[in-house]
């Protein structure tokens, strides 16, 4: 098994780099896209956003099951490497003209194919490799930190990018598509004959099983609260962001600057954040993440000029990388293995879809009622109010230094546990 460790982390890094470099080709500036180029208003917009969310609903639970019962099989990578090859094609031949002819009709093609290949497809993604480095003693962050690089070699020149022609992103993010089949099958990971068996007993019944655990619900009231709102706060900011510029062009182009910035710290700040979520525990780590976001979203609604809208954009950098860890760890603590990509699936990706189906079109409202900044004040107090209320209700989680389940030094500190903990 040690003879594949290298191999394994060095294909689930390419794969991971690439798959966020053809997202941030097809996404980053989608907000942009739907409303310079294709015209759509704020509530038009924001219908779409909800949309793609139900798209990605319909997926998350499915990737969820599916990734659960394949185990370490490479079926759900594979199906998602080739949905990313289709991204060029799609988006300027179907997407566009669905949209201009019947929006209802191009927002459902359009939350279908997003659903599945960026929005649930990164979720799964992510659960396959925090499994397989679970099995072969690396941390889930240290892939995942390629996965930002791509997203920030691809953000720095979509800007400018999309100004000469948008049609460039798209077919590079088609491109980026086409290396992940190859990668995804220069990874060699072992059969593990237990787990495998263990797999293939789970049962749909099983895993709808999780839905009557307190347990899960009280983590949802993070999820659903203060990163949902987190997200549809995220999903038109590039618009206001360029807003502050002096031409849409500039602010175009600079916030591909500051994105491809911002993520290449957040690529540092997943290489330390094991060591702060294992020093604070997963329970804190989530609400030091969740605050970060609070103060995120309330500074953009008090920011003046590109100077302070750039600072709030760079926050993003720190709060990601402590979620993110905290998530995988407080999952890995509270909850079943067989059961660990349907909770990361159900609970997080797909809680974050409902929220954002319900919430997408509220927000687009507000945006063109009463403008970015008093609508930006309104989601930072909500916001709040989730966070005070998951101070009472998520299960505490110790920190790790000194924890007996502590692994090998590079190892993951806590392994996916069979039975349910405390």
């Amino acid at each position: 098994m040690a003879s594949f460790r290298k191999r394994n982390y060095l294909a689930l890094s390419a794969f991971l780099f690439c798959f966020f470099f053809a997202q941030a080709m097809a996404i980053s500036l989608l907000s942009i896209w739907l409303t310079r180029s294709l015209h759509l208003n704020g509530t038009q917009a924001g219908t779409v956003f909800a949309v793609n969310s139900i798209g990605a609903m319909l997926a998350q639970p499915a990737y969820g099951f599916l990734s659960d019962r394949m185990g370490f099989r490479k079926v759900v990578p594979t199906f998602i490497a080739l949905l990313v090859i289709l991204a060029g094609p799609f988006f300027l031949h179907v997407y566009a003209p669905l949209l201009h002819w019947s929006l209802p009709l191009g927002a459902v093609a359009g939350g279908l194919y997003l659903g599945f290949t960026f929005m649930a497809g990164s979720y799964a993604l992510e659960s396959y490799v925090d499994r397989v480095g679970r099995r072969y003693a690396f941390e889930y962050s240290r892939v995942r930190l390629w996965g930002s690089i791509g997203f920030a070699t691809a953000a720095a020149f979509s800007g400018r990018l999309y100004n000469v022609d948008p049609a460039i992103n798209f077919f590079l993010a088609s491109a980026a598509g086409l290396l992940l089949l190859p990668l995804i099958y220069l990874a060699r990971v072992e059969p593990d004959p237990q787990a495998q068996a263990a797999a293939d007993r789970l049962t749909l019944r099983d895993s709808l099983s999780l839905l009557s655990q307190p347990q899960f619900w009280r983590f949802m009231i993070l999820i659903l609260g203060v990163t949902n709102l987190y997200l549809v706060y995220d999903q038109q900011f590039p618009f206001y962001f360029s807003s502050l510029f002096p031409t849409p062009e500039e602010g175009n182009a600079m916030f591909g600057y500051l994105n491809s910035a911002q993520i290449f710290v957040e690529a540092g700040g997943l290489f330390v954040a094991p060591l702060i979520v294992r020093r604070i525990g997963a329970t804190r780590g989530l609400l030091l993440a969740a605050a970060i976001m609070i103060l995120r979203i309330g500074g953009s609604g008090l920011a003046i000029g590109p100077i302070t809208i750039s600072m709030c954009k760079m926050a993003h950098a720190i709060e990601l990388p402590i979620l993110a860890v905290s998530i995988f760890r407080y999952i890995a603590w509270h909850f079943e293995a067989r059961f660990a990509a349907t909770v990361y699936m159900v609970g997080v990706s797909f809680g974050h879809s409902l929220g954002l189906a319900i919430l997408s079109p509220l927000v687009g409202i507000s945006y063109d009622l009463i403008g970015f900044q008093h609508s930006y004040f309104l989601i930072a107090g909500f916001a709040l109010l989730f966070w005070t209320w998951s101070l009472f209700a998520l299960s505490p989680t110790p920190p790790e230094h000194g924890s007996p389940h502590r692994a090998s030094a590079g190892a993951p500190t806590l392994p996916l546990v069979e039975e349910p903990r405390p």
